[in-house]
């Protein structure tokens, strides 16, 4: 018995043996795949991919003509005793004449057809007289410059669209799809920085759906070293495909600190076609001012939740003429929902001039779909006018409400604003600095013309609008404000 015990646990003890090796050989395995794996995260080399793009990549010089200055012009203070020196010193540069000098600028671009489209930065070519577009030259191959003429630039998206006449044709880089790009991703940027010639860097997608100052920004962050004179240049991915363009850097001392913006290619790719076809943008417009649904907004709203986009005004334009009102809240735009105003205005941007589209809204409690037939933006932009800013203006009746002194319309307050003589509201004329209203940016001189989504044009119409509000149970009041004829909804609580 005990024979047949000790060989049933030399059996066991070999059979715990086994499996120790079965883990251990699995563990190497596992070891050797994440070995592989980092070894190609790290790219052992991305000398393959560089050549294939690189003569697709383009340094671009610009030459502007500058008007002189006569005199010192600030360089010493007046009197000083430099001053003649200075003086001396500039007169033997320019024989004493007001002689205009040329600047020059440096940026990157990329060829994306082979008969000489190239794409760059609008700020890199703005107001040059001479763009000349120096090709990669590539193993023992002469330098090659053309002279570029401009297609069409787009500022709101910083993009311009070059043309080269080349002998024969010129190798090319196509644009991927920038909405697949994940974050962590490799990727490799190419350019001229700070005049230094072809240079590549490489790093990751750092962030996505970056917004710096335009309405229709859509930047990929990356850590890529990105400096002066790689503006216009190309962003890849690992397929050698342009998801972006190289447009800026954070930076407080103007070098990489690997935070540099390129604009995502699924933007780009539209304004180039539009500017290959037409030489200009052509962005749909549907002619409303929005802002975007806060949670108080939603719950004086009676909505269950924010999101959208909340109409302040509807002047001229497709939407009016189709019925869209303010207080109207945009939950859906041509099939694809509407999270908020950066979504729509890009959305409506993108959409194809005089397209019909259905645009779903919530109003009073329900949900509606209005057909609107879109305008173009660029049109509407040149026939709009500047309006003038409202002045702090006295009122009288003064009543206090919600931390707000306000008071009727009258004829005297109209011309002081600037307003029609049919124009009707409340003039705010003071605000409480400890409340809410100032919180939330109202400030004397504005004019509050709807409560609770309805007209108000007297102290009794706001009192009646709150009280039907607290007793609908609803925390918030609603309130339509102008400023400048510039119209936002702000919602005031009820419970102060």
């Amino acid at each position: 018995m005990q024979a047949q015990a000790r060989s049933m646990s030399v059996r066991q003890d070999e059979g715990f043996g086994f499996m120790r090796l079965m883990w251990l050989a699995f563990a190497g395995m596992v070891l050797i795949a994440a070995q592989t794996v980092a070894a190609y995260a790290r790219g052992e080399s991305l000398a393959p991919l560089a050549e294939q793009i690189s003569p697709a990549v383009v340094n671009i010089t610009t030459s502007t003509l500058i008007e002189g200055q006569t005199g010192p012009q600030g360089i010493v203070p007046e009197g000083s005793p430099f001053e003649d020196f200075f003086r001396e010193f500039q007169d033997r540069g320019d024989n004493g004449e007001n002689v205009p000098r040329r600047s020059n600028a440096l940026g990157s671009g990329f060829v994306i057809s082979e008969d000489g489209f190239i794409v760059t930065n609008n700020h890199v070519i703005a107001e040059a007289d001479e763009i000349l577009v120096e090709f990669f030259p590539g193993d023992g191959q002469p330098k090659k410059e053309l002279p570029a003429k401009v297609i069409g630039t787009d500022e709101k998206t910083d993009i311009a669209l070059l043309k080269v006449e080349a002998s024969g044709p010129l190798k090319y880089v196509q644009f991927g799809d920038s909405d697949i790009a994940r974050v962590g991703d490799w990727v490799i940027a190419m350019g001229n920085p700070l005049g230094q010639g072809f240079s590549v860097s490489a790093g990751i997608v750092s962030a996505r759906n970056r917004a710096l100052s335009g309405s229709y920004d859509d930047y990929i962050q990356t850590d890529a070293a990105i400096n002066r004179g790689n503006s216009g240049g190309p962003l890849f991915n690992m397929d050698g495909q342009v998801i972006g363009v190289n447009t800026a850097i954070l930076s407080p001392n103007g070098g990489s600190i690997g935070i540099g913006f390129s604009m995502a290619s699924n933007v780009v790719v539209k304004v180039v076609d539009q500017l290959r076809e037409f030489g200009e943008t052509r962005r749909g417009w549907l002619g409303v001012r929005i802002q975007d649904v806060t949670e108080d907004m939603a719950e004086a709203m009676g909505l269950e939740k924010p999101g959208g986009a909340l109409i302040s005004d509807v002047p001229e334009g497709p939407a009016k003429e189709a019925g869209l009102l303010a207080g109207d809240v945009i939950l859906s735009f041509d099939g694809v929902d509407v999270a908020d105003t950066r979504g729509l205005v890009r959305q409506v941007g993108e959409t194809t001039v005089g397209k019909a589209v259905r645009v779903v809204v919530s109003r009073d409690g329900s949900t509606q779909t209005v057909l609107v037939t879109l305008g173009r933006r660029e049109d509407a932009e040149r026939a709009e006018n500047g309006e003038e800013e409202a002045e702090d203006t006295p009122a009288d009746e003064n009543t206090d409400i919600l931390g707000l002194t306000i008071s009727p319309l009258n004829d005297t307050l109209r011309e002081e604003l600037g307003l029609d003589a049919d124009a009707e509201g409340l003039v705010v004329s003071d605000v409480d600095q400890a409340s809410e209203a100032y919180a939330k940016g109202l400030r004397a001189g504005d004019l509050i013309t709807e409560a609770g989504q309805q007209k108000v044009a007297t102290i009794e119409d706001l009192e009646d609008r709150m009280e039907e509000a607290q007793v609908a149970g609803r925390k918030s009041l609603l309130l339509l404000v102008r400023r400048g004829g510039d119209p936002r909804f702000v919602a005031l609580s009820l419970e102060e």
